[in-house]
C-alpha cells in the first residue's frame, strides 16, 4: 500500500475560496484546545448525533441562505440521504445532490447501527451552513442552537456527536 500525504484542508479552502472571490477571508483561530473528554461507553453502545455544515435540508424544510446562515434544520435520524437536500456556495453541489450521504452521511449511520458498530442514532440529525464568515456569530449564535438541539434531542441522550465539516 503506498503512503499518501495528508491533505491541507486550510491552504486548499483558502485557494477556493480565492477561486470564489474571497481573497480576504480572515480564519478564526482558537488559541486554546478543549478540554480532552474521554468516551464513557463503548461506541457500540453509544447514541450517536451527526452535525453536518454541508448545507443539508429536506422538503417542507427553507434552505439555507448562501452565506452567513446561522440557522439549523433538525433531519430525521430516519430519512434516507436520497430525500436530503443541498445548498452551500463553498464547494461543488453535483456531487453531494448525486449522493447527499458525501455531506450527511445519515445512510452510512445507519449502516453502522444494523451493523452494531455504534449503538443507536439520535433521534434527529443537525444541519446547517458552514459558510458563516463571522466567527462571532458561528460561536453566538450558530454553536449555542447545535448545542441546544443535541441536549434536547427526544429519546435516549446523546453520547457522541459526529462532526461532518465541509
Amino acid at each position: 500500500m503506498s503512503q499518501t500525504n495528508p491533505v491541507d484542508y486550510i491552504q486548499r479552502t483558502k485557494e477556493q475560496y480565492a477561486r470564489l472571490g474571497y481573497d480576504d477571508y480572515r480564519w478564526a483561530e482558537k488559541k486554546e484546545s478543549p478540554p480532552w473528554t474521554p468516551i464513557r461507553k463503548p461506541i457500540s453502545e453509544s447514541n450517536v448525533a451527526l452535525v453536518a455544515s454541508g448545507g443539508a435540508y429536506t422538503k417542507g424544510q427553507i434552505a439555507f441562505h448562501w452565506e452567513d446562515d446561522t440557522g439549523i434544520r433538525l433531519i430525521p435520524s430516519t430519512e434516507p440521504a436520497s430525500d436530503v437536500r443541498v445548498t452551500h456556495f463553498a464547494y461543488d453541489l453535483e456531487p453531494a445532490r448525486e449522493d447527499p450521504n458525501i455531506v450527511f452521511p445519515t445512510d452510512r449511520l445507519n449502516e453502522l447501527v444494523a451493523e452494531k458498530t455504534i449503538g443507536s442514532l439520535a433521534t434527529n440529525s443537525v444541519a446547517c451552513m458552514g459558510g458563516i464568515y463571522s466567527s462571532r456569530r458561528a460561536e453566538e449564535e450558530l454553536a449555542p442552537l447545535i448545542l441546544k438541539s443535541i441536549s434536547n434531542m427526544p429519546g435516549e441522550p446523546v453520547d457522541l456527536v459526529l462532526l461532518v465539516p465541509v
